[in-house]
């Protein structure tokens, strides 16, 4: 255990009997001090030697060098507030957002749970966030990382449907000089409506226009972990015709299964479920994408990420990147640095 595992284990308790309807207050306590270790090189240099990755080798995909396989995924730093510290934790690429193209406060509160029992999250945030302009700023302000940047981009939630097209296409051209590769978020199911653009028509639509804006930057796809197999199947097919980078499996899921006993209380609460109960739902749907594009499309595997075998599991399933949110809540750097271990030397012996 590194010292930076012993301070994430000392705060975790206090964090954790923050009541967990506001979780979402815990999650901001945190944040404000990454922000100040993002602020500061000396505190960066610090938090790298405290733990004590060793550097694999990269990892190519996307046109773009990885410095390992474990990234953080949207969701976690949706303002871009902390970068240089996720990075000097080891996170091998970032994804900040989802960011819209209007400024919006989300959901009223509370609208975040933990279900410690089970390991898993409850959001319904519902894309707060200052606004692609304000993102654009912040990044122009802070500087990239110096790990691939994904930014995710949504629906602001005044947007009609019918002008999703526009302001999708809005944000991409703010967010895209600063973006190493730019995430579609079709599939939050804290819009109301947003899960209707992975339908093919609206989908072929959106992927028609922000592909002819992308300037080079990769495009990938976030799906949902509650498509049927068919749907997918139809879903892939868009992608494949629109030429996009990726596809990143999966979001949040509705469905409420494997949760524990302990935590069924809050089985009610509307909003997106991640964590360990999405786990085999996940790896299902990587597989599922992985098989029926013979691997031609590069997955980013993420959801119910919370041990090493869990990563690797992923990247058996077909994903070549993984990403962590709720794992990284419950399980800290100690996670992150044994991921980025058990899965460096993932491939090279020909087990990929």
């Amino acid at each position: 255990m590194t010292l930076a595992d012993l301070a994430y284990r000392t705060a975790k308790p206090w964090l954790f009997r923050i009541n967990d309807a506001d979780a979402e207050s815990a999650h901001e306590w945190m944040m404000r001090r990454l922000e100040k270790v993002s602020h500061s090189p000396r505190r960066q240099s610090v938090i790298r030697r405290l733990m004590q990755i060793d550097a694999p080798e990269p990892v190519a995909v996307f046109g773009l060098s990885f410095a390992n396989r474990v990234g953080l995924a949207a969701g976690m730093d949706k303002s871009a507030r902390a970068l240089h510290a996720w990075s000097a934790l080891g996170f091998g690429h970032i994804e900040a957002g989802t960011v819209t193209w209007l400024p919006q406060p989300g959901n009223p509160t509370p609208r975040m749970f933990r279900l410690t029992e089970s390991g898993a999250i409850i959001n319904r945030m519902g894309f707060n966030n200052p606004g692609a302009q304000a993102l654009a700023r912040q990044l122009e302000s802070v500087g990239k990382p110096d790990v691939p940047l994904g930014i995710s981009i949504g629906k602001s939630k005044l947007t009609p449907i019918e002008r999703a097209v526009e302001d999708y296409v809005a944000s991409l051209r703010e967010i895209r000089r600063y973006a190493d590769y730019v995430a579609i978020n079709v599939s939050s199911p804290n819009t109301v409506g947003l899960r209707a653009l992975q339908d093919r028509g609206y989908l072929t639509e959106l992927l028609a226009a922000l592909m002819a804006q992308t300037e080079g930057v990769p495009l990938l796809v976030k799906i949902a972990p509650d498509l049927t197999d068919e749907a997918i199947g139809e879903l892939l097919s868009v992608l494949t015709d629109a030429g996009v980078a990726g596809v990143i499996a999966t979001n949040t899921t509705i469905r409420r299964s494997d949760i524990c006993a302990a935590d069924q209380h809050w089985s009610a609460q509307a909003g997106g479920l991640s964590g360990a109960p999405l786990r085999s739902r996940a790896r299902e749907v990587v597989r599922f994408i992985h098989t029926e594009t013979s691997g031609a499309l590069p997955i980013i595997g993420v959801g119910g990420i919370a041990h090493a075998d869990d990563g690797l599991a992923m990247l058996d399933a077909g994903a070549t990147l993984i990403q962590l949110y709720t794992g990284f809540v419950y399980g800290g750097p100690q996670l992150l640095r044994t991921l980025i271990h058990a899965t460096s030397s993932y491939g090279v012996n020909g087990d990929e």
